[in-house]
């Protein structure tokens, strides 16, 4: 895949991240190879990075550091030997950015896990936004704000090979271990989950097996994986994720929710797009099918993530996740 290509296949995947589409197109349009993607990715970070510096206000500060995250975020979805210092600078920048403008936002960190609790202390609900195979937290701020503005807490994290752990954890399949641990760590009463791409598999399978979560939603997230059938880019990023090939060859093995789904009574809602097809990749219908209070919400046009039809769903689950947590939706 050359650099043109490459920018198409994660355009809408930017814009959900909430980078300004023109500057996407601008910066995109001057790379040469794919590797030029995460430098240049880079230098717009730390463009930020300089504004916020120079900014008049705390609150315009903020708002710049929350793009430098977003920037550094993305230089991490090409490979190159920066990508694991792109991480930990997506983390600082996010950070910076939570201390200006949310100073009671709390870092919370344990074993195999890290990232930021925000929202009212009183709140009727926490959700936990868990990401995917080479998401992070800094990656759904959007769904976060949603979740926000509806008066939950939530919990954006980074997980076993996910996000500013990658450079040191891998990935981990029992993943419900980990979500454990972060509610004992969050002391939390009503849990939601909401996991997005492999994040979904991870949410359904710590719903299955997690008697505390009382509310669940995945979006594009695999019902199952056949590694021979994953396109070649899927299977490399799983590999530098996973600790090589082999250890991502077992790791798809163990994705599989037929025997788990029948076993998740939390409510969920599991979103697919209906354009998300790729090779080697069950979708959710089979989850919803099977979960014995599960709903499917197909969008025709959807794409993976959904980038290209956040109208057709971000309401929908923020509400779902509202109204299973807490009974209503104001």
């Amino acid at each position: 895949m050359n650099a043109t290509e490459s920018a198409a296949a994660q355009w809408t995947r930017a814009l959900g991240t909430g980078v300004d589409p023109h500057e996407y197109q601008r910066v995109t349009e001057r790379l040469t190879s794919v590797a030029d993607w995460g430098p240049s990715f880079l230098r717009i970070g730390h463009d930020y990075l300089r504004r916020a510096q120079d900014a008049r206000s705390s609150v315009s500060a903020g708002q710049y550091l929350l793009m430098a995250a977003r920037w550094f975020h993305l230089a991490t979805l090409a490979p190159y030997a920066e990508a694991p210092r792109a991480a930990v600078e997506a983390d600082h920048a996010l950070g910076r950015a939570l201390a200006a403008l949310e100073p009671g936002a709390r870092r919370v960190s344990g074993e195999g896990f890290t990232g930021w609790l925000r929202g009212p202390a009183d709140t009727p609900g926490t959700v936990i936004v868990v990401p995917g195979l080479d998401s992070a937290k800094e990656e759904f701020l959007d769904l976060v704000s949603a979740l926000l503005a509806r008066g939950l807490a939530v919990f954006a994290m980074d997980g076993p090979g996910q996000g500013v752990l990658a450079a040191t954890t891998t990935l981990a399949p029992d993943y419900e271990r980990v979500v454990g641990r972060v509610i004992d760590a969050l002391g939390a009463t009503r849990i939601g989950l909401v996991g997005l791409s492999l994040g979904g598999y991870f949410a359904a399978r710590a719903a299955a097996l997690e008697p505390r979560v009382t509310a669940v939603a995945t979006v594009s997230g695999p019902f199952r994986l056949d590694w021979e059938r994953l396109p070649p880019p899927v299977r490399d990023i799983m590999a530098r994720r996973a600790g090589g090939a082999d250890a991502a060859r077992a790791f798809t093995r163990h994705v599989d929710l037929t025997a788990l789904a029948p076993r998740i009574a939390a409510p969920l809602l599991v979103v697919d797009g209906g354009q998300d097809v790729i090779p080697g990749v069950t979708n959710g219908e089979p989850l919803a099918r099977l979960a014995p209070h599960g709903s499917h919400l197909s969008v025709p046009h959807g794409d993976h993530l959904l980038g290209n039809a956040r109208p057709d769903w971000l309401p929908h689950l923020s509400d779902h996740l509202r109204h299973t947590l807490t009974g209503t939706l104001a």
